[in-house]
């Protein structure tokens, strides 16, 4: 690690932490019902809302009710979606005349979308309508978001309530999400993305003309590079305050039209975490003690930054193959050093690795580097913090769920080992609740590791993969660990954009996400009817470093116990025969 590298992830760290705390007090009286400076302005719309779509909003829903309102808004998000995509061709705002989307596209993006995953097995600027993005998938961007956002304050009420019956109204916490927290922030993001340089118009793809012609791959003559435009920085402002992902070009924030300045670059970093970090806050405050909210976002920042680190070290170390060629991997005056393949330029090793970290921590899966250009190990990390469940931060709502449940069971463990009844935040956690959170915690394994074994079992899983040996391998582990945990974010070089990789990750994207949000909402439902227990001498303190390192070491030991075999196979086993080529021709 450089000193300048060192300077760059405390200054982001620093950035990050000062802010979560304001946004995490506002979030807390949005949710609360609270007063706020936006209710003025907001508010009438708000109400305005509520009566076009019939919704009471002070009529409150059990944890049965909430869960089925959820579906139903989902199931009709996806299909809207779906329909869009296969109708574009007809539908206005479609400049460039782009085609339908295939069945079996329309159908793994619109799952990918409606999931918050926004796995994207196409290029956008060369398969979408302005349309599409817009009403389709920016949408999907906000009310994607905004579900997690409700279930995870459904769970926070679950906690702080007593003996309650219901968990508030899914229809008034998805406005609030959306309306308060989300279109905000998301209007300074994309004016500031715009200032930096990001695109944002509704005219036509521009061309460029070039220096030298030349021909294409059918001998006809190039005379002008397309230059592709669209309404973009408002949608890359909610794919990173969403945790969505979803970049409107292909090559998404490593597109110079997505982010081209080292201080945009920034920005989405911070855009990218800053609502779940602010959320553990929000977390401390709905259940009246702060210290709650503070134990869980150290836990989160203690795996964080190590494994952030360690991706750095590795990328600039570089290629040991090219090390022991001659070749000089120091950073210097003239050069960055370490292994800048799959890199840009403009922002460099530590940044790159920053944001690899940052997005596959968050559930959101933007990147400004190619993953698969890594070393083994810098790409075992963004692997494998998928693979802990995305709870690292994790995706708006659903990644703090997410490591709520793990202290849950973390507690369950603590109580097993001085054999007393598990407490956590004043509420008992019994048989039900063990049994709801280990499906919330049991479910995304499956997924990925039943997918990965099928998809190199079959030959239609095999076809697509580019690289043979262990890179393949990963790639295939990488695809359904960013499914199966609704990421988006993929190792490219494996061809998912067949009717096999379409059906079998858009199924996967489903039940990652619905499988887990449903027992969390049942979680929440028996957690309601509780009675809150006062605090006695044996009662585990879940506020301390201690319950904080327990906490650690549950999550990092469910994530090590399930996927290091299959880590074995893949980044692994490329590191040690990456280790042992040193010094022979790569």
């Amino acid at each position: 690690m450089t000193p300048n590298g060192f300077l760059q992830i405390a200054l982001f760290m620093g950035v990050l932490l000062g802010l979560s705390w304001p946004l995490g007090a506002y979030m807390a009286r949005v949710y609360q019902g609270e007063r706020t400076l936006l209710g003025r302005i907001l508010g009438p719309l708000e109400r305005l809302l509520y009566r076009a779509a019939g919704v009471k909003a002070d009529e409150e829903m059990d944890w049965k009710r909430y869960a089925l309102a959820m579906l139903l808004f989902n199931a009709a998000g996806a299909l809207l979606t779906y329909a869009i995509l296969r109708l574009q061709h007809v539908l206005p705002a479609n400049p460039q005349g782009m085609a339908p989307l295939s069945p079996d596209l329309a159908f793994n993006t619109a799952a990918s979308f409606v999931t918050n995953t926004n796995w994207q097995a196409y290029g956008g600027e060369t398969t979408l309508s302005y349309l599409a993005q817009m009403a389709a998938l920016s949408v999907q961007n906000f009310v994607s978001a905004a579900t997690g956002m409700a279930v995870l304050v459904a769970l926070v009420r679950g906690l702080s309530q007593k003996t309650a019956e219901t968990l508030g109204n899914f229809w008034v916490d998805l406005a609030r999400s959306a309306l308060y927290i989300l279109l905000p922030l998301s209007i300074l993001v994309a004016l500031v993305l715009v200032a930096e340089g990001v695109v944002q118009t509704l005219s036509p793809h521009g061309a460029a003309p070039l220096l030298e012609a030349t021909r294409d791959a059918h001998g006809n003559a190039v005379v002008a590079q397309v230059l592709p435009l669209g309404p973009a920085a408002s949608q890359i402002a909610i794919k990173l305050l969403g945790t969505n992902g979803g970049g409107f070009f292909n090559a998404n924030s490593a597109h110079p039209f997505e982010n081209p300045t080292p201080l945009s670059n920034f920005v989405e970093m911070l855009a990218l975490v800053l609502i779940p970090a602010g959320l553990c806050h929000t977390f401390g405050r709905m259940v009246g003690d702060k210290r709650q909210g503070l134990a869980v976002l150290a836990a989160m920042t203690a795996v964080l930054v190590p494994l952030l680190l360690a991706c750095t070290a590795a990328e600039q170390s570089g290629n040991p193959v090219l090390a022991g060629l001659g070749v000089d991997l120091a950073p210097s005056a003239l050069a960055a050093g370490g292994n800048m393949e799959g890199k840009e330029v403009r922002f460099g090793i530590t940044a790159s690795t920053t944001f690899a970290t940052l997005t596959t921590a968050t559930s959101c899966g933007a990147v400004n580097s190619m993953h698969d250009s890594y070393t083994p190990l810098g790409g075992l990390v963004p692997m494998w913090l998928m693979q802990l469940g995305e709870v690292v931060f994790g995706g708006v709502g659903s990644g703090l769920y997410g490591m709520l449940v793990f202290a849950i069971i973390a507690v369950f463990v603590a109580g097993l080992m001085v054999g007393r009844t598990p407490e956590y935040v004043g509420k008992k956690i019994e048989a039900f609740e063990i049994k709801m959170a280990s499906l919330v915690i049991l479910v995304p394994p499956i997924l990925v590791l039943c997918g990965t074994a099928l998809s190199v079992s079959v030959d239609a899983g095999r076809a697509g993969i580019l690289n043979a040996g262990p890179h393949g391998f990963s790639e295939i582990l990488y695809a359904f660990s960013s499914a199966g945990n609704n990421n988006g974010s993929a190792f490219g070089g494996l061809t998912v954009n067949t009717i096999f990789y379409d059906t079998v990750l858009g199924v996967t994207m489903l039940f990652a996400r619905y499988w887990t949000a449903i027992p969390v909402l049942a979680l929440a439902g028996s957690l309601a009817k509780k009675k809150l227990v006062p605090a006695g001498p044996g009662t585990l303190p879940t506020h301390t470093p201690l319950f904080v390192a327990l906490l650690v070491g549950v999550v990092i030991l469910v994530g090590a116990l399930t996927f290091v075999p299959a880590l074995a196979l893949g980044p692994v086993v490329e590191h040690l025969q990456m280790s042992q080529a040193k010094g022979t021709t790569p």
